[in-house]
């Protein structure tokens, strides 16, 4: 049987054959089925399988029969979906696929707009290029706590940086920092591998400290070297328990004599429903030391507005799912543009993550949008790659 990076569900047989071609200009291989029972029958849980294309509306078993099969997989691939009904029952859909813990990367409506599908894929296929380019195979390690506890000791972990672009200007004036594990026998471990683990042992403050004390040092270097660069770094629900963070962060920057305000600390929505009041608590101190304090993935959690009201955040970062459709789908574009404009009026800077094309750019630009990170722009680099690729910007 061929091993299929791409399979593509859809009833319509002329379709399938001009699917497959986009799939293939994209650096990827592809396999099409007229029925979901024959994918089903044929693929199975196959773990070659990175991506689905879905049409919604199928004979026999339709989309949503197949998403919800899917969700009770072991490893689902991710999704894009496909639909000729009124955009209402594709964002259904997709938001009913987001609920099962699906990764939806789109949804697209007919006639289908085959650059942007073409799009969608590239960067997947750049994922997939890095992950092969590894000496071990990462993506099939199980890494233990006690191994963990050893690389946070031993500094095996290193710190990737994704560039962030002051769009009106042109500058790169910040990166987000994420971790990444160098393990001596696997190779490059990604963080969905081991930060979950790490929560459950209860090592997310040591390692989110030891990320930081990284960071820190890094900033030393870059300033000395001429570079001015604010970094965002991810902090955990868990984290933002711990009483005594801000004390802990303040006391560290200021043994680096840095300002606060170069660092920014990243929480998703869904971080700030556990324990409200300490949550509170501790971010408000972290604002009032100086640091910068960005709210993640906006618009995908709960009571999106209501945290916004409680807390001091000083930077809001649109989701990549409405990034990625909203030069295409008037609704996502709606939502940007509510995005950046609730923002500003609460008087923070607005980020929107996940751009991977010109055209998204020039979107955001139009709306008045702050700063952009993603794919189109650089990929999460090591620090000498981020180096390397600032000077050759200037």
């Amino acid at each position: 049987m061929q091993r299929a990076n791409v399979c593509l569900i859809d009833n319509e047989p002329v379709m399938l054959d001009l699917l497959c071609e986009v799939v293939e200009q994209a650096g990827l291989t592809a396999r099409g089925f007229t029925r979901a029972s024959q994918f089903f029958e044929e693929i199975g849980e196959s773990e070659s399988v990175s991506i689905v294309v879905l049409d919604l509306h199928m004979p026999e078993m339709d989309g949503v029969e197949v998403m919800r099969r899917l969700a009770k997989t072991k490893n689902p691939p991710a999704l894009i979906l496909v639909s000729g009904h009124d955009i209402g029952v594709l964002h259904a859909a997709e938001k009913l696929g987001r609920a099962q813990n699906l990764n939806i990367l789109a949804s697209l409506s007919k006639p289908l707009p085959l650059d942007e599908l073409r799009m969608l894929l590239i960067p997947y296929s750049q994922r997939a290029t890095e992950k092969r380019d590894d000496t071990a195979s990462a993506t099939q390690y199980r890494p233990v706590l006690v191994e963990l506890r050893q690389a946070i000791q031993n500094n095996q972990l290193v710190p990737h940086y994704q560039p962030q672009l002051e769009i009106a200007t042109g500058k790169i004036t910040g990166v987000e920092a994420l971790v990444r594990w160098q393990h001596p026998v696997a190779g490059l471990i990604y963080p969905d591998q081991f930060i979950s683990l790490a929560e459950q042992g209860g090592l997310i403050g040591e390692l989110t400290y030891w990320m930081i004390r990284n960071v820190a040092a890094q900033l030393q270097i870059w300033q000395s070297a001429g570079f001015s660069l604010v970094v965002s770094v991810n902090i955990s629900a868990m984290d933002i328990t711990t009483l005594t963070l801000p004390e802990q962060l303040g006391q560290l920057l200021k043994n680096n004599k840095l300002d606060p305000t170069l660092l920014t600390l990243e929480v998703t929505e869904s971080a700030l429903m556990g324990e409200l009041v300490t949550s509170l608590d501790i971010l408000t101190r972290l604002r009032l030391k100086g640091f910068g304090l960005s709210i993640d993935d906006f618009g995908t959690g709960y009571s999106s507005l209501l945290q916004l009201h409680r807390v001091p955040f000083s930077e809001l970062k649109i989701d990549r799912c409405f990034v990625a459709s909203m030069t295409t789908d008037a609704e996502a574009r709606s939502i940007v543009k509510t995005c950046i404009v609730l923002g500003h009026e609460l008087g923070m800077k607005v980020i929107a993550e996940g751009v991977e094309t010109e055209a998204q750019l020039q979107e955001l630009r139009q709306l008045g949008c702050d700063k952009a990170q993603g794919y189109f722009l650089s990929r999460p680099v090591p620090e000498r790659d981020l180096i390397a690729w600032l000077k050759a910007r200037t």
